[in-house]
């Protein structure tokens, strides 16, 4: 029976069960085990989300914590708008009237230059090789960052230097404002600078700033200064491939110096070459031909600058730096135009040093070797070399040895060069004894008496011995003339003096010192005694005696009585006497003041009275607070030379107050006038030439009426042609007026005169007052008569030259009357109008405030 059972049916594909039945797999296909894979990716999505979120929250907070860190570095960051107006430090430069460079002054050499005077090739030179998108960029190049980024990528994988993206305004600003540590706050710093920069500043600024202010090698700040410092070239005459070449050296100057590594140098030149072919700013033919040129070298030559007025150069810094502080003076890049004229400043400090080796020869004895040192053949080359130079030995003087010394002459050795830093080439020659009867030695004070000189010497033994070290001058061969006989090539000895002078040569009628010489030796002493030793000026003082005198209107024909007088004082009894002991009796006020007679001084001093003398010795800034003692009159009191010159220059003014300058006008950098000394106003100078002629006033102090100045310039012309000051006229032949000075004891010797068109003022004397007199000498000799009007000759004749005579002229109003000198010459007297016939009798002078002085003052309607 089992074999005719049937099986049932089976599914096939084809089958659609019912839709009951169909339900029921799925359902217990729910309830397997099969549905963890979908857990794992739920699991999976979760933490994915989790991630998100996690970074999502990161960002955010990095965000705010990066704002943060921003806001603390932009409160941090520097002003940078400083810059708008910075000019970088910079040498100030001092010349002389004629242009001549005198001096720079400078910490740092830096030259700078606007942007406009910059060729437009080397700026481009600059961008090519330092910042190609510079014109493009707003501060921060993204392009140069992405590419070094890369580039240090690969760098570091093969141990190579790290690359930099730096554009020219993060330089600057780098340069500038946040300095150059290696960190990335810095960089941060740099670059947000950078871009503030490019929103506050055109680029032709930025660019500015970076040429002028980046570092290039050999000390120098700036395209310009590099220029000078590699070429010798100022930026106008540099060629391509020398524009080039400075452009390649902010990368590393010392590493490109193209005389220690010139090939170095070259690749990196023509490296630059390629970047500015390539950015289209030169041709093919052009960087070919910049390529093909060498790199040539001139290091700069200092320029050339006045060898002389080093104590006037010295003046005109102190004032810069009173005026301006010592960073605009020396970083400020001033241009200083001084009044100095270049050839009279030589003249006079030949002139006063001739003068005063003069009177060291005739009065100072000689005063021994500078030191003693081996003199052995082999010995005293570099012996001599180890010795200092003597200060205050002239240039051409040279400093010895003494070799062998014989009966009558010594061998001496010396050594040339024929550049600075060449090696020594030793020469010797011969002195003779028979140019040394000055070197007599000298035998100190005794007893409250002078120095004085010992016999001249007989053996060259008694001058010199070997191995001293002297200072000689190589006096060249002469030939045979007349009954001359030739004299061969010869050394004279040497020694600089221990008397000092000062000089001062201005013009009279702007007070602009033209020469000034304050001392022997500018490298032996910076003191400048002309303006800044105090000295008594004696008799060079009794003009502003005698002008008080005239202005009250006593005519300069008033006899005065030159005889003893004793005038009591505070301390006892004054009784003042005349320099040559005598006394000459009554004499005119002109006389007296041309022979300088103290007695008759002091007379004229009592009648208008030391308090007038005072006020007009302060009027004319000579002593500004002068005590009123008496002996003030014969000029006991303190000044320096310049003021002396100052003063009498109002004497041939007409009477103005001068105000002595050494600067005529200071510019800045871009040529500004700072300061100028004229302040004198202009009416009409800004208007065209269809306007009128301008209007010049002079607003000059008016310190004393024209013709009581002229009445002391015609006795003062006296005292040259007829007085003490003969000296200072020989051989000039033209009107001069001065006055000498010799103070107590000999110790100063002044001589101040003066031209319609220059003052000159001259003093001698030592630094630690003492005579000038040797024991046994006339003081006439030591006077100013003697040392000082020789020099004023010298310098007044080097200032005119060739120029023609020109006369004082006199006043409006002033009456010049012939009448009998007491000479018994006839002269042309100037008179004060109505005091022609004033002159009292000399025994009837009694004051001031009575006689004809009074007459004449009110005759005047109450002038004075």
């Amino acid at each position: 029976m089992t074999d005719n059972v049937t099986p049932p049916p089976r599914l096939t594909v084809e089958s659609r069960p019912a839709a009951g039945r169909a339900r029921a797999p799925r359902a217990a296909a729910k309830a397997t085990p099969k549905a963890k894979p979908r857990r794992r990716f739920q699991l999976f999505g979760g933490v994915l989300r989790t991630l998100f979120v996690v970074a999502v929250a990161g960002t955010l907070a990095g965000g705010v914590a990066a704002y943060g860190v921003y806001r603390q570095i932009e409160a941090d960051l520097p002003d940078y708008r400083w810059l708008a107006d910075y000019s970088p430090p910079q040498m100030s430069r001092i010349y002389a009237s004629d242009s001549r460079l005198m001096a720079e002054l400078a910490a740092e050499r830096r030259v700078f230059v606007p942007i406009e005077a910059i060729p437009r090739q080397l700026q481009q030179a600059f961008i090519s090789a330092e910042d190609q998108n510079f014109e493009t960029h707003f501060g921060v190049d993204p392009t140069a960052v992405a590419r070094a980024v890369v580039t240090n990528v690969e760098n570091y994988l093969g141990g190579r230097r790290m690359l930099g993206a730096s554009t020219i305004t993060q330089q600057v600003a780098k340069n500038m404002l946040v300095g150059a540590d290696r960190t990335i706050l810095r960089k941060v710093r740099e670059a947000l600078l950078a871009i503030r920069l490019e929103n506050a500043l055109p680029k032709a600024r930025i660019l500015e700033i970076y040429l002028n202010e980046i570092f290039l090698g050999a000390q120098a700040y700036g395209v310009a200064a590099a220029a000078q410092a590699y070429f010798d070239k100022a930026l106008d005459e540099l060629t391509l491939s020398e524009m080039a070449f400075l452009a390649a050296l902010p990368k590393a100057p010392n590493n490109y110096n193209p005389l220690r590594f010139p090939e170095q140098a070259r690749i990196r030149r023509d490296w630059v070459l390629g970047r500015m072919l390539a950015d289209g700013a030169i041709t093919q033919e052009q960087h070919d031909a910049a390529r093909a040129e060498p790199i040539q070298v001139r290091p700069t030559r200092r320029p050339e600058v006045v060898p002389v007025g080093q104590h006037f150069t010295e003046e005109v810094r102190r004032e810069l730096l009173s005026r301006f502080g010592a960073d605009r003076t020396q970083g400020g890049g001033l241009v200083v135009r001084t009044s100095l004229d270049p050839e009279l400043q030589a003249a006079t400090e030949t002139a006063l040093r001739t003068h005063l080796l003069d009177y060291d020869r005739r009065r100072g004895g000689w005063r021994g070797p500078v030191t003693n040192i081996a003199h052995g053949p082999t010995e005293w080359l570099p012996a001599l070399e180890a010795t200092p130079r003597p200060p205050g030995m002239e240039r051409s003087w040279r400093h010895a040895v003494v070799l062998e010394v014989a009966e009558r002459e010594a061998r001496l050795g010396w050594f040339e060069r024929a550049q600075p830093r060449a090696p020594a080439e030793p020469r010797t020659g011969r002195l003779f004894l028979d140019e040394l009867s000055w070197a007599r030695p000298v035998i100190a004070a005794t007893g409250g008496q002078p120095p004085r000189l010992g016999p001249a010497p007989r053996r060259m033994s008694d001058v010199l011995n070997p191995g001293d070290v002297v200072m000689v001058e190589l006096e060249e061969a002469r030939p045979a003339q007349g009954r001359t006989p030739a004299r061969p090539e010869r050394l004279g000895l040497r020694q600089a003096p221990e008397v000092e002078g000062a000089v001062v040569a201005l013009d009279p009628n702007t007070g602009r010192v033209l020469a000034m010489a304050g001392g022997w030796s500018f490298e032996r002493s910076w003191f400048n005694r002309a303006t800044q030793a105090m000295r008594q000026p004696g008799s060079s003082f009794k003009p502003f005696v005698f002008l008080p005198a005239l202005e009250a209107g006593i005519p300069p024909n008033q006899r005065y009585l030159d005889a003893e007088i004793e005038v009591p004082t505070g301390a006892g009894v004054w009784r003042p006497g005349n320099a040559d002991g005598r006394v000459m009796g009554y004499m005119s006020m002109r006389r007296a003041l041309e022979l300088s007679r103290n007695l008759a001084t002091v007379r004229v001093a009592q009648e208008v009275g030391i308090d007038r003398v005072a006020e007009v010795a302060s009027r004319f800034g000579v002593i500004e607070n002068m005590p009123h003692f008496l002996a003030m009159s014969l000029g006991a009191g303190e000044t320096t030379v310049l003021r002396q010159a100052a003063a009498y220059a109002s004497f041939v003014n007409g009477g103005r107050r001068v105000e002595p300058s050494f600067i005529d006008s200071v510019q800045d950098a871009r040529g500004r006038v700072l300061w100028r000394t004229q302040a004198r106003e202009c009416v009409g100078c800004e208007a065209g030439p269809e306007s009128g002629p301008p209007q010049l006033s002079d607003n000059r102090r008016a310190i004393v009426d024209p013709i009581a100045a002229y009445q002391i310039t015609s006795i003062l012309q006296g005292a040259v042609q007829r007085g003490t000051g003969g000296r200072a006229a020989t051989g000039l032949n033209r009107p001069i007026a001065g006055k000498t000075g010799t103070t107590n004891d000999f110790q100063d010797a002044w001589f101040v005169g003066y031209t319609p068109d220059i003052v000159i003022a001259v003093w001698v004397g030592h630094d630690e007052p003492r005579t000038l007199r040797r024991a046994g000498e006339p003081g006439n000799d030591v006077g100013g008569g003697r040392l000082a009007a020789p020099i004023f000759r010298d310098v007044l004749a080097a200032a005119l030259g060739d120029s023609p005579p020109v006369p004082f002229r006199a006043p409006p109003g002033v009456a010049l009357v012939r009448l009998q000198h007491d000479t018994g010459q006839t002269i042309l007297e100037a008179f004060r109008p109505g005091t022609e016939n004033a002159a009292r009798d000399p025994t009837e002078v009694s004051g001031i405030g009575a006689g004809a002085a009074e007459r004449v003052d009110s005759g005047l309607g109450g002038l004075y």
